[in-house]
């Protein structure tokens, strides 16, 4: 599972070095491609797979699915880590996100997510906010 928040720097070339607790569950190769809420989402090859699968399942017929099939695949790009532990990130997914030289790691279970360092810190203020709402939410639905 892919838990925790971590601060990182971009290298000039759009290089960027995992988290190490990450890179011991994603393995040599993963998936990025564009994330909701204007992050990156990174993903393992596997779970990238059993995404992929899913989503190819949605009725094309549907105006949203075929939007949001575009959405992630379109952006999607195989990327090795090299042996430091960095990624590349292209530019136009590096401009999607806004990021700027400092980005932040968002474990998100089954992914990781990567954020612009002010936009992260604006989102996750809101969400501490909201919290009580969320539970209640969340505990009308049997998950808490």
């Amino acid at each position: 599972m892919l838990i925790g928040e971590y601060t990182h720097t971009i290298d000039i070339k759009n290089r960027i070095s995992l988290p190490s607790k990450f890179r011991k569950e994603i393995g040599k190769k993963v998936v990025i491609t564009r994330g909701l809420d204007n992050c990156l989402a990174i993903y393992p090859i596997k779970q990238w797979s059993s995404i992929s699968e899913k989503i190819g399942q949605l009725p094309m017929g549907q105006s949203d699915t075929r939007c949001f099939s575009r959405f992630m695949f379109s952006s999607a790009v195989e990327t090795d880590i090299d042996s430091l532990g960095r990624i590349l990130i292209p530019d136009f997914l590096k401009n999607f996100a806004s990021l700027g030289s400092k980005v932040v790691f968002a474990g998100v279970h089954d992914r990781i997510e990567v954020w612009n360092e002010k936009s992260w810190n604006e989102y996750r203020t809101r969400i501490e906010k909201q919290g009580d709402a969320l539970a209640e939410k969340l505990g009308d639905i049997g998950i808490i």
